[in-house]
C-alpha cells in the first residue's frame, strides 16, 4: 500500500465516451497485443512511444486524456498545432495551465493513434518521480481504454488489448462482472461498503485501495480509530486527510474485510464533488488484488481474484514519507557512480518515527546497516508496511550533523 504519490486529476470541462473508430486502434490488422508493464506501488508503469521518443507514463482509468509532464523532448510537440487550456488537480492550490498540442503521433505496443491530443504541462515544480523512484513522465487515460477490451493482469505484470471487434468473451465462473457507468468520460462502478450502497471512480493511478468523500459512518474519536496522514501528491498539491478502517466491502460474492480506507480533506476534494452521486474512489490497492478485464465498448469490468486477493491492508506504521532528490556521487574501488538521495519530505505527527526523533529534511544514510542506494524507493515503502514490531534503524544526515534514530514499527489500528 503506497503512501506517497497519488496521482489524481480532474479536469474542469466536461467530456462523454464515444466509442468508435477514431483514436487507437491496433497496427496491421492485429487481433491483439501484449504490453509489458512494472508496478510501483501498485501503480501500472508503462512505456510509451510520442513523436518518436519514449517515456515512462502511468496508466490511469481516472483521467480521461495524454499528459505529458515538463521534459526535454519538447521539439516534436512545438511543431503542432497547439491551444492554452485550463486544468483543475485534486488538491487545494486550484488551477494549473497547461498547452494542448494536436496530431501526435502515440504508441503503446501495437497500439497507435495518429491525430492524438497530449496536455503539455510546463510547471516543472509537478514532478511525479521523486515519490515514486522512478521516472515518471505523464498518464496515460481513457483515451487508450474506450476502443480496445483491455485486460490487466496484475499477477504477471503484463496487459493484453483486444480488438472488440474480433474480441470473444469466455465463460469464467470464478469471476464478477461489474456494470461500468460512464460520468465526464470516467468510468464508475457500484459497490457496497458495509449494507449501503456506493458510487466511485474506478482510478488505477491511485495506489490507495479505497477513497471515501463522507467520513462521519466510520471515524470515530471514543475510542480513536483514525490518524491524520498524508495522503498523496495531487495535480493541485499535497493531499492529506483521515485514514481509518470500514469493516467490509462486497460486490457479487466478493467480499473484503477491514479495508485500509482513506478520507480526504474537503478542501481537495471539493471539485470532485461536482460529479453527482460520486462517493469516492478505489484506486490500485484495490484493483491490484484483481486480474481485470476492462470491456468499455460493452461497458462491464470484469474481475477474477489474484494471488494478492488474501494479503492484509497495510500502511505505513513508520510515520515517515520519504522522497528521492536528486543523486550523490558513490565512489567505491575507484569506481564513481550515482546513486539516489533519500529525503523525509513528512513525518507524521505521533509516528514512531516522529516520537524517535526524525525531521522533515533529514537525509537518510542508511537503513538496517544497509546504505541507501541499496533499497529502490518502493522497497523501503514496503518495509515500513508489514510486520508491525520490526526495529528499524536509520543513520541520518541533518545540517553538518550525522544522526542514528532507532524506533519500532506499531500499528494505528
Amino acid at each position: 500500500m503506497f503512501k506517497g504519490s497519488i496521482i489524481c486529476i480532474l479536469f474542469l470541462w466536461l467530456t462523454f465516451p464515444v466509442f468508435g473508430q477514431a483514436g487507437f486502434h491496433l497496427k496491421d490488422n492485429k487481433k491483439r497485443s501484449r504490453i509489458p508493464f512494472e508496478l510501483v506501488n501498485n501503480l501500472p508503469i508503462i512505456k510509451v512511444n510520442i513523436n518518436g521518443s519514449y517515456f515512462s507514463f502511468i496508466l490511469d482509468t481516472g483521467v480521461k486524456s495524454t499528459i505529458l509532464f515538463s521534459t526535454e523532448n519538447v521539439d516534436s510537440f512545438q511543431k503542432r498545432p497547439t491551444v492554452p487550456v485550463r486544468m483543475l488537480g485534486l488538491g487545494p492550490n486550484g488551477y494549473l495551465y497547461a498547452t494542448k498540442s494536436k496530431n501526435n503521433i502515440i504508441k503503446v505496443g501495437n497500439a497507435v493513434d495518429n491525430n492524438h491530443e497530449v496536455y503539455f504541462i510546463f510547471d516543472s515544480s509537478l514532478n511525479f518521480s521523486p515519490r515514486m523512484g522512478i521516472p515518471i513522465n505523464g498518464i496515460l487515460g481513457n483515451d487508450f481504454f474506450r476502443n480496445f477490451v483491455v485486460k490487466i493482469n496484475y499477477s504477471s505484470r503484463s496487459i493484453v488489448i483486444y480488438d472488440p471487434k474480433r474480441y470473444s468473451r469466455n465463460k469464467c465462473n470464478k469471476c464478477e462482472d461489474l456494470p461500468l457507468r460512464f460520468i465526464n468520460g470516467k468510468p464508475y462502478i457500484d459497490i457496497k461498503i458495509g449494507e449501503r450502497s456506493v458510487t466511485l471512480l474506478v482510478d488505477s493511478g491511485n495506489s490507495d485501495v479505497l477513497w471515501l468523500f463522507d467520513e462521519n459512518d466510520f471515524v470515530k474519536e471514543d475510542p480513536k480509530n483514525y490518524f491524520y496522514d498524508f495522503l498523496g501528491l495531487g495535480l493541485g498539491g499535497d493531499i492529506y486527510g483521515n485514514r481509518a478502517r470500514v469493516p467490509v466491502l462486497s460486490f457479487g460474492d466478493f467480499q473484503l474485510e477491514q479495508v485500509l480506507t482513506s478520507f480526504p480533506d474537503e478542501d481537495a476534494i471539493a471539485k470532485a464533488r461536482l460529479v453527482e452521486n460520486r462517493d469516492g474512489s478505489v484506486g490500485g490497492g484495490f484493483l491490484s488484488r484483481f486480474d481485470i478485464t476492462f470491456n468499455y465498448p460493452q461497458a462491464i469490468m470484469q474481475l477474477k481474484k489474484n494471488t494478492r486477493f488474501d494479503e492484509p491492508f497495510n500502511y505505513n506504521m513508520s510515520g515517515i514519507t520519504l522522497e528521492q532528490s536528486g543523486t550523490d556521487w558513490l565512489i567505491d574501488k575507484l569506481q564513481f557512480s550515482l546513486v539516489p538521495r533519500y529525503v523525509v519530505v513528512n513525518v507524521r505527527d505521533g509516528s514512531p518515527a516522529q516520537i524517535a526523533g526524525v525531521q522533515k529534511g533529514d537525509i537518510v544514510l542508511s537503513i538496517n546497516g544497509k546504505p541507501n542506494y541499496t533499497y529502490k524507493l518502493y522497497d523501503l515503502i514496503n518495509l515500513f508496511s508489514t510486520q508491525e514490531g520490526r526495529k528499524i534503524i536509520l543513520n541520518v544526515k541533518r545540517g553538518m550533523h550525522f544522526k542514528t534514530i532507532r524506533f519500532s514499527l506499531k500499528r494505528v489500528f
